[in-house]
């Protein structure tokens, strides 16, 4: 393993994904899943229990999650271009939810990359983009295929998401191993080409947009990384209309900028006046981390090199 996976696996390990992290993205799209299925699952009972049947859940309430592939019901409800990536449900006769449980793990597995080698404010965003690619995908290809049915046919569920982040992730950091201490582990780049094989076969049967779908996700992840190589970061009007949502609610929050000297490098605190110490931030890991993706190891100046065997030390 090279310095540079090295100092990634590093940065992984210091930031493994918890349920107790606080305003930790993977953690919010965990649980956006999660109460947008039990939000389903109480009506579908609901529904189930009042008429002995769920088959009114599935023909008219989940109508209003799920995404269309006809435009005319489209325009009716265009909120579903975002709600059914946040959406699943068990299928007719089936308890168990299989298909959330394993759309969750996958996230889980290839997001947790992804969030500990890119920060807090790539994971959302990538996982949108593939959202609103395979939503794209489906509705175009579902009009441009005359015997696909398009007016019977609806996306649900996050699985062009997920596909976005495991291409992201593994665009980043394909030699990234998991479970590193059986023989030395598996490549993340493997684990990818099984999800993909898995992901793609689950719909091969289906109607080619379903498929297509999918793909156009993963297609999104892969662009948002070739973006971020050349320097454009897709991610950031996401980033800022959050910013200025949540500042709306807090018109008191300082504007303040501190230089970056003074924000990622040093930390004054309450110590005496004109006694500065280098600190070892995260922030200052994440940009020689970064540095060493796009340039390589041998780029670092002294101090760097010293600073991420400081970090690995810690």
């Amino acid at each position: 393993m090279g310095e540079a996976d090295r100092y990634q696996e590093y940065r992984i390990k210091k930031h493994r994904f918890t349920l107790g992290q606080p305003d930790n993205a993977l953690m919010w799209l965990f649980a956006l899943n999660v109460i947008f299925f039990l939000v389903l699952l109480v009506i579908r009972t609901a529904v189930s229990v009042n008429t002995n049947s769920s088959a009114a859940f599935y023909s008219e309430v989940l109508n209003w999650f799920q995404l269309p592939a006809g435009t005319a019901k489209l325009i009716q409800r265009p909120w579903t271009i975002l709600t059914y990536m946040f959406s699943d449900t068990a299928p007719v006769g089936n308890i168990i939810p299989f298909h959330i449980i394993s759309n969750m793990l996958w996230l889980w597995a290839f997001g947790s990359v992804l969030l500990a080698l890119t920060g807090n404010s790539k994971l959302i965003p990538v996982y949108l983009y593939g959202g609103f690619a395979g939503a794209l995908f489906f509705i175009v290809t579902g009009n441009l295929v005359p015997s696909a049915g398009v007016a019977d046919m609806w996306l649900l569920g996050a699985n062009p998401s997920v596909m976005a982040v495991a291409l992201a992730a593994t665009m980043i950091s394909p030699g990234y191993r998991f479970f590193s201490h059986l023989n030395g582990g598996i490549p993340l780049w493997v684990l990818t080409v099984v999800y993909v094989g898995i992901d793609l076969f689950a719909v091969s049967r289906l109607p080619i947009a379903y498929p297509l779908a999918h793909i156009g996700g993963a297609l999104a992840g892969f662009l948002f990384v070739m973006l971020l190589r050349k320097r454009i970061d897709t991610s950031a009007w996401i980033n800022s209309l959050y910013r200025w949502a949540i500042n709306l609610f807090n018109p008191d929050k300082s504007n303040k900028n501190n230089s970056v000297k003074e924000k990622v490098f040093y930390n004054a605190g309450n110590r005496s006046p004109y006694h500065k110490t280098s600190n070892v931030t995260q922030q200052r890991v994440d940009e020689i981390l970064d540095k060493i993706s796009q340039k390589g190891y041998s780029y670092l100046t002294k101090e760097e090199k010293e600073i991420l065997k400081k970090a690995s030390e810690e």
